[in-house]
């Protein structure tokens, strides 16, 4: 799944379209590399996000296509 999908997915980022503007302007990193929005997220990445005050770094537990509200979280596990 194309990474900019998974953040919203997972509600880590609202919308699809802020995702991928978060991409084009370097504040997504995976695995310590700065990460394009058509990156092919895997199990066990890390994903960090530095948007706003507080950097959000999670491992990747799921990748599934569709999530509710309530099983949203269960695809990821907040490191920092």
């Amino acid at each position: 799944m194309r990474l900019d999908k998974y953040l919203k997915v997972t509600r880590l980022i609202k919308r699809r379209t802020v995702a991928n503007d978060a991409c084009d302007a370097e504040k997504v990193t995976v695995n310590g590399k700065i990460a394009r929005a058509s990156y092919d997220v895997k199990i066990g990445d890390v994903i960090e996000i530095n948007m706003g005050n507080k950097p959000l770094k999670v491992k990747v537990l799921n990748v599934t296509e569709h999530a509710t509200k309530e099983t949203a979280s269960d695809n990821y596990a907040v490191i920092e």
